[in-house]
């Protein structure tokens, strides 16, 4: 079973190996720094739309961060 924590732990790693400060991944996304700053500490996840556009903003496959093969 996928748990959201498996799911928090992909898109922080993610995050990270973008090479992009939090803030130039808000500004890509259009949301604010504190939002991407709680996603990577897990005090929250992002919504649906904000989770797309994490995925096209940072490249990703979201398919692998949802952890489905």
């Amino acid at each position: 079973m996928i748990t959201t924590d498996e799911i928090r732990m992909n898109l922080v790693a993610a995050i990270k190996t973008s090479n992009l400060t939090q803030a130039e991944i808000a500004e890509k996304v259009g949301i604010i720094q504190q939002s991407v700053a709680q996603y990577i500490s897990g005090r929250a996840m992002p919504s649906i739309e904000t989770f797309a556009n994490l995925c096209v903003a940072l490249d990703l496959d979201a398919n692998e961060i949802l952890c489905i093969k």
